[in-house]
């Protein structure tokens, strides 16, 4: 067994000495781990920087200095079919600031940087230049949440010289377009209006947004962390494209002559409002679409009317009234089942279905030809002759003339109106539709009905846009629709022969749509509106003529509706903005006047005597015979 050893007193600062050198190494190896754990953490740190993420960093600090504008495009022009400017824009000054420039900030390595301006100061320069209060500009200075902020936008010139003379820091100008309308009110229920920002809004501005709008272009600077401009930086500016210009199918003459025509009708007979609607008959192109009351869309406001933005002509809906009737003669003629010389015997009223529906005047049973009961407006004839045709083939018709659809126009807005199909109709649907009630259509729907009865019975598209001019000044047309026949030529000569009596003719109700020198057809009608939301007809009424000239070969057709006007008929209301329009219309295309028309001072003669003579009877120009069924 051996001893133990034990320490002795003079061995102790050997063991000392040996415990603090072993205590030294391992707090200088713990240090060494720590610096190569610094070393690596920071060489991984440059790693990622430089090498994993180099790319989002770079682009980071080009974020951090680099900001980009966007510059609107100028929009393509619209023009009339010869060139006349309905829309274009023209270089406005936009106010705009940064900001930053107006707030403290720091670099990235937490030095601080003062802001580069005092917004008190600036918002006082800008106020008078601006024409807004101090606040205001101070409040959008000082927006803490961008970089950029509107001051003003779409201002005169002047003001954007001024506002650059002032040389405010973290103020710029830019070069903005501005919608402007040299006609003003003019068609701007056609050509609609843009927004602020330049997007379309209403009307062909908004239908052919994507056509007229181009493609913006950029401005690209850098700025230092305090929002200043770098004096050496990179400024890059890519140029916006400019939009393609839309041309028209409106004829400026002829818009003019409509407006002011149905201005006229609804001031005379205090009416809510009014449309006319001018029609090649030729090409289906649209030389004139007015809708009273209007706007001008160089002064809109957040307090107008905004119902003066419709285009009445393509979105309101009515009853067609006796204008109806020549599309059910039509039909019947098609078919085989008449012709103009056919006879019935009419009564005065006739029931229906428990119905009773009458003429507007009584008169003892009478043997009427076709022609005469379309020129006397008989309600009861012409139910007489759709009872022939039947339900399916009157439906069949109307809606190859057009109903029940949209006309092909394209208008944003525009709507179908209202036929029901014959498997849903009642008892008393069909002599109801036969006379144009019970069913619903647009004045453009109504003109084009009538266009294909001008044209021979071929229905031809409307068009509202003959096309489209890019870069190169080539003018690239719209593509049209195929025409389709609907009735034969020889039915749409017997209505018209017809549509003339029912102008010219002793019992016709059309007399006040004569021109003078040119031979006309049409029809009036006068139909009461349906109750908004019920059933039932309310106590107002609707009054319509469409027609066309010159009758051996139409050229044109007119249709007029005038809503809610005293008198009430269309006969009275209707008819002479017709013959205004199309005598106005007639001229402006340079038509020559018939070799059978009349001349002026007999035209005068014979509208003097309609004149006195409505004064003392207005029985012709009655509305339309009333039934006791309610309104679908």
């Amino acid at each position: 067994m051996t001893a133990r050893r034990s320490s002795s007193p003079k061995d102790a600062p050997r063991i000392l000495a040996r415990s603090g050198s072993q205590l030294g190494i391992r707090r200088l190896r713990w240090t060494l781990v720590v610096f190569l754990a610094i070393v690596l953490v920071s060489v991984g740190k440059l790693v990622e920087i430089q090498v994993v993420n180099a790319e989002e960093y770079a682009e980071s600090g080009v974020r951090q200095r680099a900001r980009t504008v966007d510059l609107p495009a100028t929009r393509g022009r619209i023009y009339d079919r010869d060139g006349d400017v309905l829309a274009t824009s023209v270089e406005a000054a936009t106010v705009y600031a940064d900001p930053r420039v107006f707030q403290p900030s720091s670099t990235s390595d937490g030095t601080p940087v003062p802001a580069g301006a005092d917004a008190d100061e600036v918002a006082t320069s800008l106020a008078s230049v601006l024409e807004h209060d101090e606040a205001t500009i101070r409040e959008r200075l000082v927006d803490d949440d961008r970089h950029f902020v509107y001051l003003g936008r779409q201002l005169d010139h002047a003001v954007g010289d001024a506002v650059r003379d002032l040389d405010l820091p973290g103020v710029g100008v830019l070069a903005e377009p501005r919608r402007v309308y040299p006609s003003g009110p003019l068609g701007a229920q056609i050509v609609g209006f843009t927004g602020i920002d330049g997007e379309g809004l209403q009307g062909l501005e908004s239908r052919y947004d994507q056509v007229l709008a181009g493609h913006p272009g950029m401005l690209a600077l850098e700025r230092a962390p305090g929002g200043l401009d770098i004096a050496s930086g990179v400024r890059e500016v890519i140029e916006p494209e400019v939009g393609t210009d839309l041309v028209l199918t409106l004829d400026r003459e002829i818009q003019h002559a409509a407006e002011h025509a149905a201005q006229r009708a609804m001031d005379e007979h205090e009416a809510r409002g009014a449309s006319v609607l001018v029609q090649d008959v030729q090409t289906g192109e649209v030389l004139g679409m007015a809708s009273v009351p209007g706007h001008d869309p160089n002064e809109l406001s957040e307090t107008d009317d905004r119902t003066t933005w419709r285009n009445r002509a393509v979105t309101d809906v009515f009853e067609p009234g006796s204008t109806q009737k020549a599309l059910t003669v039509a039909a019947a003629i098609e078919e085989g089942l008449v012709d103009q010389a056919t006879t019935f015997e009419v009564a005065d009223a006739i029931d229906v279905h428990g119905s009773r529906f009458t003429d507007v005047t009584e008169h003892a049973d009478e043997v009427w030809t076709v022609s005469e009961i379309m020129e006397r407006s008989s309600n009861v004839g012409t139910i007489q002759i759709a009872q022939e045709l039947g339900d399916e083939d009157l439906e069949r018709y109307l809606r190859a003339f057009g109903y029940g659809t949209t006309s092909g126009l394209g208008f944003p807005g525009e709507s179908s109106g209202l036929l029901m199909p014959h498997d849903q109709w009642w008892g008393t649907s069909l002599p109801t539709i036969a006379i144009g009630q019970g069913v619903g259509v647009t004045l453009m729907q109504l003109s084009s009905a009538y266009t294909t009865i001008a044209s021979g019975g071929t229905a031809i598209e409307p068009t509202l846009v003959r096309g489209t001019v890019g870069d190169d000044g080539r003018l690239t047309p719209a593509a049209g629709g195929d025409p389709r026949q609907v009735v034969s030529a020889d039915t749409a000569e017997q209505l018209a022969r017809m549509l003339e009596d029912a102008v010219i003719g002793e019992h016709g109700t059309g007399g006040h749509a004569q021109v003078p020198g040119y031979r006309v057809a049409g029809k009036t009608g006068t139909a009461r509106k349906p109750n908004d939301g019920e059933r039932g007809y309310s106590d107002e009424y609707v009054a319509t003529f469409v027609g066309f000239a010159p009758v051996d070969a139409p050229r044109l057709v007119v249709s007029v509706m005038v809503d809610e006007p005293t008198p009430i008929y269309g006969g009275t209301v209707a008819a002479p903005v017709f013959s205004e329009v199309m005598e106005a219309s007639l001229r402006a295309l340079r038509i020559p006047a018939d070799s059978a028309g009349q001349d002026l001072s007999q035209a005068m003669l014979e509208a003097q005597q309609r004149v006195e003579s409505a004064d003392e009877d207005e029985t012709d120009d009655e509305p339309d015979g009333e039934h006791t069924t309610d309104a679908p």
